[in-house]
């Protein structure tokens, strides 16, 4: 059993099932239980708060003009990777959504979790992301006004992890012209 899968939050919410079997079961499953495929294992997805889909709908606002062409911005959407299902509150993937009609990315440039009570669930679904080889990882911080950065993809790990603070500004590495100002995406939260 692969990291990820020890945490105790993550544990209780799960059921065991193949990729394959994870689509068949969306497609015919009437229960509107949100789920994700994480290494064989289905779980419920978490609700989200009202600061968690503020910020994420803050980043796609920033995030999506900044988009080079043939790219594009995935907000909740599935990457089908080996084992995994994982639905990043964002990813940046090559193409255009009219690519993903029939199937899901295998990776991503960049995948973007919004961590505002679950931040080691998170964190340890770097694995699983830089497994798949996506090339950047952010582990975005709202209550610490922070955001984690893993780069530099190799095995079940990144080579490097960095820290930005809110008075920094944050250059994607793997999505040429992406950047951020870490105060216009948590002005509004109080230290």
């Amino acid at each position: 059993m692969l990291f990820v899968l020890e945490r105790p939050s993550l544990r209780a919410r799960v059921s065991r099932m193949s990729v394959a079997s994870y689509h068949q079961l969306c497609e015919s499953d009437s229960r509107a239980v949100r789920t994700e495929l994480i290494r064989g294992i289905v779980i419920d997805k978490m609700s989200k708060s009202p600061l968690h889909g503020s910020i994420a709908s803050i980043l796609q606002r920033i995030l999506t003009p900044q988009l080079p062409p043939h790219f594009c911005l995935r907000r909740e959407e599935p990457l089908t990777l080996r084992d995994s299902e994982p639905e990043p509150d964002l990813a940046i993937v090559t193409g255009a959504h009219e690519d993903y009609l029939l199937v899901h990315p295998t990776t991503a440039l960049l995948a973007v979790e919004v961590a505002v009570t679950s931040p080691d669930d998170d964190r340890a679904m770097a694995e699983i992301y830089a497994e798949a080889g996506v090339g950047e990882y952010w582990v975005v911080l709202p209550k610490e006004r922070a955001i984690e950065v893993s780069r530099q993809p190799e095995g079940l790990a990144y080579r490097e992890v960095r820290r930005y603070e809110f008075a920094d500004e944050l250059v994607c590495s793997t999505v040429p012209g992406v950047k951020i100002v870490l105060t216009n995406l948590f002005a509004g939260i109080s230290a």
